[in-house]
């Protein structure tokens, strides 16, 4: 069992180790598992590789991420010049199908809409406008529309990815579905874990939403 104390140095020593992360900015709270990052970082990208090393800090149960981007000097770049940038790395990007894509960019904020067939051509767009300078924060409201499957063939290919993952213990999962909507209960024994969980059920067919509903237990 890992206390608050020693939870919160692990947090800042992933921090501190990730050369693109500047941590100085970066505040860190821990109550009972729960993470708290909250201050100011210089963009997007850097904000969602915080969360994403944090993710991985074994004893993590849950994660509050407050923090703020804020642009540095020679960043700014006009919600025109975003607006293309990102049309152009939608365009460049072979997973995206991006003429099934809109676009919405306000103050840096940039909004996508759509419909796609899989949740990686979602992840993909997302990832696709992440680190694209001048980017303050990302709204993906694609939707997901794929091919209809049976709930027995949905649920069978997701129990099966997750017993072929070593590092879950597919016996503590519990998956249920219903109409493509997916939802997820048990236990697992890291925050790590729980997002490799909801990354499988997302890769099986049919499936337009996932709830995940898995407890951390450390």
């Amino acid at each position: 069992m890992i206390n608050d104390k020693l939870l919160h140095q692990n947090v800042l020593d992933a921090l501190q180790w990730e050369p693109s992360v500047r941590d100085e900015e970066i505040g860190i709270a821990v109550k009972d598992g729960v993470v708290t990052l909250s201050g100011f970082v210089d963009s997007y990208a850097e904000k969602r590789t915080a969360e994403r090393l944090v993710e991985k800090v074994s004893g993590v149960k849950a994660i509050a991420e407050e923090l703020k981007v804020k642009l540095p000097t020679g960043s700014h770049r006009s919600d025109t010049d975003v607006a293309h940038a990102v049309v152009n790395a939608l365009r460049w990007n072979v997973q995206v199908p991006d003429e099934r894509l809109t676009t919405k960019v306000e103050n840096g904020w940039v909004t996508l809409e759509g419909d796609v067939d899989w949740y990686f051509q979602h992840d993909a767009a997302e990832r696709a406008v992440r680190y694209l300078t001048g980017v303050r924060g990302v709204t993906n409201r694609i939707r997901i529309r794929p091919a209809k499957a049976s709930p027995f063939e949905v649920t069978n290919k997701i129990k099966d990815a997750l017993r072929r993952n070593a590092e879950l213990d597919a016996e503590r999962i519990t998956v249920e579905a219903h109409e493509g909507h997916v939802t997820l209960g048990g236990t697992v024994r890291s925050y790590a874990e729980r997002r490799d969980a909801e990354h499988a059920a997302w890769s099986a067919p049919g499936v337009t939403a996932v709830e995940d509903r898995i407890t951390v237990s450390v």
